[in-house]
């Protein structure tokens, strides 16, 4: 048995210039921060006591005879990236909700890629598990989804992510000392906004648009040098929420998908309330909230918000890590297989639990 997890980020600027439709003509970069909320992901070789070959556990129960029938694309097009052809039992879970704005389709890619590395005993980089992870969504599962979540749940931690035009990603970590870290996250707060989407189908209207946004996006990848100076400066960290909320403005003018009524009405809420900025997390339209509030006022924003639910978290630095590690032999469950197809008859696997043992 392996479990591994992988965090959710919150993204802060640049959001938008790690599509590779921009980055790979214009270059791009983003400021985002991983949390203590995760997707767990179990995995192991399922031994040959049941009908099924693999199963596969997410919102859904998946009991494949074959790995190409498994309809969650993540999982089958994983499998078939790291070869594995040996039945599996695969099981998620996750701190937040799905289609959130939280990055969790990609935290589930890189938990998952994670662990079927394992699985085979292989080791591999946090660079590596970002970059399959990229690979597997854009090119192989055809998702119209940026670059930033995969490597930000990859790596964790908080830090400038720069998307050369080459197509190479780099990871700058963000150190700060201890006070100016606390005194930096004591200003954010996350609401859910109760509202979910389709983040792909967001971003394909964006990706439609991008022609005639270039001076938006490219004034967007600015601001993220701006954030960087601020906190690295000696400044008032309010300038940073000041700055989030110009950020926001602009990228809500991408598309009228990004941005919705209802979120503008909350949006606003908190602000009177006293958030310096915010933003939708995500590509829009839903999900999580993100606000910059000082903390004498966090209450007061609260309780304008009181019909929303307020999750506080933690900042997280380790990014993708395997938490369980018990390998088996795929060869002993290869000849298991092998027995069961050759001695057991139909009937007689009839009666079988289609559970895991």
């Amino acid at each position: 048995m392996i479990i591994t997890r992988a965090p959710f980020r919150i993204s802060f600027f640049g959001g938008g210039t790690d599509y590779p439709q921009w980055y790979l003509q214009h270059g791009g970069a983003v400021i985002s921060a991983t949390i203590d909320k995760y997707c767990y992901i179990s995995c192991r070789y399922l031994p040959p006591f049941f009908e099924h070959r693999s199963r596969i556990v997410w919102s859904q129960i998946e009991l494949p005879m074959d790995h190409a029938q498994i309809k969650h694309p993540a999982v089958r097009e994983a499998l078939r990236f790291t070869g594995i052809q040996n039945g599996v039992e695969i099981h998620h879970d996750g701190d937040l909700p799905a289609r959130s704005g939280m990055g969790s389709s990609s935290s589930f890619t890189v938990a998952l890629l994670h662990a079927l590395y394992a699985l085979k005993g292989e080791m591999c980089t946090k660079m590596q598990l970002a970059l399959d992870a990229i690979h597997v969504e854009q090119a192989l599962m055809g998702d119209t989804v940026g670059s930033q979540d995969q490597t930000a749940a990859a790596f964790g931690g908080l830090n400038r992510i720069a998307f050369q035009v080459n197509g190479s990603v780099d990871v700058h970590p963000i150190v700060l000392s201890h006070q100016r870290m606390s005194d930096f996250f004591s200003h954010l707060m996350l609401v859910f906004t109760g509202f979910s989407r389709t983040a792909s189908e967001i971003a394909a209207m964006q990706m439609e648009a991008m022609p005639s946004k270039t001076a938006e996006l490219t004034t967007i990848c600015q601001m993220v040098d701006e954030a960087h100076a601020i906190l690295y400066g000696a400044t008032d960290l309010t300038d940073f929420g000041r700055l989030l909320h110009e950020s926001w403005m602009l990228k809500r003018s991408l598309t009228s998908r990004i941005s919705t009524p209802a979120i503008d009405e909350i949006y606003e809420a908190a602000r009177a309330a006293g958030a310096l900025g915010g933003k939708l997390l995500g590509a829009g339209g839903g999900g999580f909230a993100l606000f910059f509030v000082r903390p004498q006022d966090r209450q007061r924003v609260i309780e304008r918000l009181a019909g929303l639910m307020h999750v506080p978290f933690r900042p997280e630095n380790h990014g993708s890590q395997i938490i369980y590690y018990e390998p088996s032999e795929p060869a002993e469950y290869a000849a298991l297989h092998e027995a069961r197809n050759g001695q057991l008859s139909a009937p007689s696997r009839a009666g079988q639990a289609s559970g895991s043992a």
